[in-house]
């Protein structure tokens, strides 16, 4: 099968084409014909091995894994012995590892049904958003209606779920982020818009019950300055340096949680179908929709990563296989 190959961390770089064995399918795993697939900062962290920190579980020197991708979009071409959900021919999208290729292996725990409402394009950005958004705005952020919630980075892959899911559960939302994106983030449900360029968003004016803070570099002290006394702030993931990206920021929160009387949190995204069925629920509901970029055939997925790494373009970009 055709598929996308690195043999040395890097970016754009680092990938080219080449014919590889099509993935075995296991007892607890489905096969799926991929027909498109998400290119997301997830994927680029493994494809570059970048904070250094996570080498120590995808390989020091070079990848483990060589087709570099996390989200996909397809049919279900072979199920596991296992396998009670899906069967040959469902539409299904999910997370796994080695996305960008013709077919990949996915466990049943990883994949849902791909919603009929949306197309192979949009359900293929999703997963890795949305297990990040979801569990940021309910399970940490415990989101409840009528309070006053603050999306920091709101017109990103995961600020651009985390807004909608904070509407649909009766918030009212202000989105931080760039000049370029304002209307955008006002476009997906966004009540109130800050141009961090343009403002202080930490200067102690409003306070908000909840923080949702998405890859930021903003530290911890200014972001209290914006949490209501009991309020509840969540680090989504973190930027920083080369070794240890925004480690130590989210390290430093949850030390500090316990002597002070906002709660301080940080976790890592969980991959599961629960959060992608509350996904589907959401989709159907008309409460939940992508912002789609641009679309790549699945050879010129160099150019892909080389546009997200640029930040060219508003709307999350796809690969079409």
């Amino acid at each position: 099968m055709k598929a996308i190959v690195q043999n040395r961390y890097g970016g754009a770089e680092a990938l080219s084409c080449a014919d590889v064995a099509r993935p075995l399918v296991g007892d607890h795993e489905v096969v799926v014909q991929v027909v498109a697939a998400g290119v997301d900062r997830g994927a680029v962290h493994f494809m570059t091995g970048e904070p250094y920190l996570m080498r120590l579980g995808t390989g020091l020197r070079t990848p483990k894994v060589r087709v570099p991708g996390v989200s996909f979009a397809g049919r279900v071409e072979a199920v596991g012995s296992q396998v009670t959900r899906f069967a040959v021919g469902d539409e299904v999208y999910g997370a796994a590892r080695g996305t960008y290729a013709e077919y990949v292996a996915a466990a049943e725990r990883k994949v849902a049904s791909k919603p009929a409402d949306l197309s192979f394009e949009e359900a293929a950005v999703l997963p890795y958003a949305a297990f990040a958004a979801l569990q940021a705005v309910r399970d940490h952020g415990r989101v409840q209606p009528g309070e006053q919630v603050l999306v920091v980075g709101a017109s990103g892959a995961v600020g651009s779920i985390a807004v909608q899911v904070a509407k649909a559960d009766g918030a009212e939302v202000t989105g931080v982020c760039g000049p370029r994106d304002q209307q955008l983030a006002t476009a997906i449900g966004a009540d109130h818009v800050i141009d961090y360029s343009r403002g202080d968003f930490t200067d102690g004016n409003q306070r908000f019950d909840v923080i949702i803070d998405v890859f930021g570099r903003t530290p911890i002290r200014r972001l209290r300055r914006a949490l209501a006394p009991r309020g509840r702030l969540v680090i989504t993931g973190g930027e920083g340096d080369r070794w240890i990206g925004g480690t130590q920021r989210q390290l430093g929160a949850m030390l500090l949680s316990p002597f002070v009387g906002q709660t301080l949190r940080a976790f890592v995204a969980k991959e599961n179908a629960e959060t992608l069925q509350a996904v589907n629920d959401l989709v159907t509901a008309g409460r939940l929709r992508p912002v789609l970029g641009r679309s790549y055939p699945l050879v010129e997925a160099a150019d892909a990563v080389g546009a997200l790494e640029a930040g060219a373009g508003s709307g999350r970009i796809v690969l079409t296989v």
